[in-house]
């Protein structure tokens, strides 16, 4: 076996890596227990309000802890180490919400199965869910001074040890390059022209099909700037709506989670990232809003906000409230 050469500036990326998953992390969390009725209801009362500490994780989180692993290792994406680890994450700690496709490639993996035959195999062509999306913020984090290429790259790589079905590919690369793009952009984090970029980065590096198409949606809900009320972000939608409206009209147009796909969930991700770039809690509240699969919108939503917005910019008693790592 050839000896595992680092990047030299492995530590600095793995801090940045480190700094994702704190966002995804407290998102995930956050998230979590806004699924009991009592605690999203304060949340739609009152943006400064939060639900009820401790807050536990859930898969999200986990398999991300187990990209990061594989990073601080090799230092790139190995599949196979990748895949163990997810699968012994699960079988550490099934009780985490992991979705009924992610048990059986896992528990197959635990069973001698090569995770290609594993995740190839589940529902006759591979899973499209959002679970490649939900944990890749590390990776984006680790290799965004790389460029937008490697980062799809290793997403795509990261993705396909369980989502083999193209669209589950194209979400974990499409949330990867956001993340990274918030990264390499956050010294002007709240200039509208970074935030109308996040999209034609992540169009540029998609690969076409109803993720991209999803995205493309998205993109014509326009943004709000001062001196212009409504301008259009691309060419892309027929609609245009003021940015800084109520989701509920995205929802409609680009779904909100709830079919726990990368096509559903992606794009709503993507403009609340974007309306929100310089604003981890105001984001994590229009993502937690929007309802759906909250854990994980609030999760990919929180992972790409924190390379802008950098560890200030969580909130110190949200990240007090979260479940400790246990990494």
């Amino acid at each position: 076996m050839a000896a595992v050469v680092l990047p030299p500036d492995h530590d600095a990326r793995m801090a940045r890596a480190r700094l994702a998953l704190d966002g995804l992390s407290v998102g995930d969390a956050l998230g979590e227990t806004c699924f009991h009725p009592d605690n999203f209801g304060a949340l739609l009362d009152d943006p400064r309000a939060t639900a009820r500490a401790p807050w536990p994780w859930t898969d999200d989180t986990a398999m991300a802890l187990g990209l990061l692993e594989v990073l601080d290792r090799h230092g790139r994406i190995d599949q196979d180490d990748l895949a163990r680890r997810f699968a012994s994450r699960w079988q550490a700690a099934p009780w985490r919400g992991y979705g009924a496709g992610a048990k059986r490639v896992l528990s197959q993996i635990i069973g001698g199965i090569d995770w290609r035959a594993a995740a190839g195999g589940l529902f006759g062509g591979g899973s499209y869910g959002n679970g490649s999306a939900m944990r890749v913020a590390p990776l984006a984090a680790y290799f965004a001074e790389d460029g937008l290429e490697r980062v799809a790259e290793q997403a795509a790589l990261s993705a396909a040890v369980t989502h083999a079905h193209p669209e589950g590919i194209a979400g974990g690369i499409a949330a990867a390059v956001a993340g990274a793009y918030a990264w390499v952009n956050r010294a002007r984090r709240g200039d509208a022209g970074v935030k109308h970029g996040l999209f034609e980065a992540v169009l540029t590096h998609t690969p076409a099909g109803e993720v991209r198409d999803g995205i493309e949606r998205a993109a014509g809900f326009v943004f709000d700037a001062p001196a212009e009320p409504t301008i259009r972000l691309l060419d892309y939608g027929a609609t245009t709506i003021p940015f800084d409206v109520s989701v509920e009209p995205l929802v409609r147009a680009v779904g909100n989670g709830s079919r726990i796909s990368s096509q559903d969930t992606v794009p709503l991700c993507l403009w609340v990232a974007a309306r929100h770039l310089d604003d981890y809690q105001a984001a994590l509240v229009t993502a937690i809003r929007a309802g759906g699969d909250i854990d994980t919108n609030a999760a990919i939503v929180g992972g790409i906000i924190a390379l802008a917005v950098g560890p200030g910019g969580i909130p110190e008693d949200w990240r007090s409230a979260r479940e400790g790592l246990h990494h």
